[in-house]
């Protein structure tokens, strides 16, 4: 008799434990809905930082006195950086202020160094 009230209350264990697991994978797989959405929001911000960094890039070309040549231009949320080097110390300084004035750019990082000859 003690051995039919223990096995009942090893079942009754077990089916806690069963019941508990279960709605533990339901909670998970609801919370995954959230994080499914992370990479398209990805994909989104990737093509937009590319399309501000053409469009930096686009008006450094257009200006007069800047070579573009040896520049790189990378954007991040909005944050421009400028690397690369320049033949003078006017055009650094202008390739940051043009890359200023490019809608959707909220700040530069100029890393434009004097090129060595």
């Amino acid at each position: 008799m003690k051995s039919v009230d223990f096995l009942k209350a090893l079942g009754g264990v077990v089916a806690m434990v069963v019941a508990c697991h279960t709605y533990a994978q339901a909670s998970d797989s609801m919370s995954t809905g959230t994080t499914a959405a992370a990479p398209a929001d990805a994909k989104a911000a990737k093509k937009e930082n590319r399309a501000l960094g053409k469009k930096v890039r686009s008006a450094l070309a257009k200006t007069q006195g800047i070579d573009v040549s040896r520049i790189e231009v990378r954007a991040h949320g909005g944050a421009v950086t400028l690397s690369g080097t320049a033949p003078d110390n006017d055009q650094i300084q202008k390739a940051g202020e043009v890359a200023k004035g490019v809608g959707g750019v909220t700040s530069v990082t100029n890393k434009i160094n004097v090129r060595q000859q």
